[in-house]
C-alpha cells in the first residue's frame, strides 16, 4: 500500500456513496470513480467493525528456527557478495561463496538465539491481519454528486403526492326540515284520514 499526506482531515472522511461486504469490490469502486475523472484525494475506504485475526502458521523449535534463519542469512549473504563482487570485480569466486556461508551461519546464529529468548512466552508462529465488518466508499461533499452518478446511487425523488377523491356533492338541507321559529304560528297538517262526507261512498239513495 503506497502512502501519501491525506487531503481530508482524520475525522472527515466524506460522505458515503456506496458500501461492499469486501475490501476488493470497494477497490473497483474507487477504480471506477477515478476512472470517471472524480479527483482521487477526495475518495476515501472506510472499513467499520474492525477486528485483527492472527493466524497460527505452525510451532516453533530449534529447527523451525535454524531454517528460518538460514534463509534469512542466505539472503543477506547474497546481498553482501553482491557489494563485494561490485567493489572488487577481480575477487575470486572462493571469497563469494565464503560471504554466503557467513551470511547463513550469522542468520542461523541470530535467530536461534531470538527463539530462546522468547520461546516461554510463545513457541508458535503466526500471521496477523486486520479485517473489517463492510467497507464504505466516501466522497469528499464537492464532488458527491459527480460520484453518486458514476455509481448509479442518486437518491430518487419522491413520488408526487396523488390527489385525493372529490367529494360526492351533497344536496341542499330541506327547507321543510327546519324546526319552527320562535314566535311563528305552526299550521298542523291536512288529516287525510278524516271521514268522506256521508253519502259520497254510500249506494244512492233510491
Amino acid at each position: 500500500m503506497m502512502g501519501g499526506r491525506l487531503p481530508q482531515g482524520a475525522g472527515d472522511a466524506g460522505e458515503k456513496v456506496a458500501d461492499f461486504a469486501t475490501y476488493e469490490a470497494a477497490q473497483k469502486a474507487v477504480s471506477t470513480l477515478i476512472a470517471a475523472d472524480v479527483p482521487a484525494r477526495d475518495i476515501a475506504i472506510v472499513g467499520l467493525g474492525l477486528r485483527s485475526i492472527e493466524r497460527v502458521t505452525g510451532r516453533l523449535g530449534y529447527a523451525a528456527a535454524a531454517r528460518t534463519g538460514a534463509i534469512n542469512g542466505l539472503l543477506l549473504g547474497m546481498l553482501f557478495s553482491a557489494i563485494l563482487v561490485l567493489g572488487s570485480p577481480s575477487v575470486p569466486i572462493q571469497a563469494f561463496v565464503g560471504v554466503l556461508f557467513v551470511g547463513i551461519a550469522i542468520g542461523m546464529l541470530l535467530s536461534i538465539v531470538t527463539y530462546s529468548l522468547v520461546r516461554r512466552r510463545r513457541d508458535f508462529a503466526s500471521v496477523m491481519q486486520v479485517v473489517a465488518d463492510h467497507y464504505e466508499v466516501t466522497v469528499a461533499a464537492s464532488s458527491i454528486h459527480r460520484a453518486r452518478q458514476v455509481l448509479g446511487t442518486v437518491p430518487s425523488a419522491p413520488p408526487a403526492p396523488r390527489p385525493a377523491p372529490a367529494a360526492p356533492p351533497t344536496a341542499p338541507p330541506d327547507e321543510t326540515d327546519e324546526p319552527p321559529r320562535y314566535g311563528e304560528r305552526v299550521v298542523p297538517p291536512a288529516d287525510t284520514t278524516t271521514d268522506a262526507e256521508p253519502g259520497a261512498t254510500g249506494s244512492p239513495t233510491p
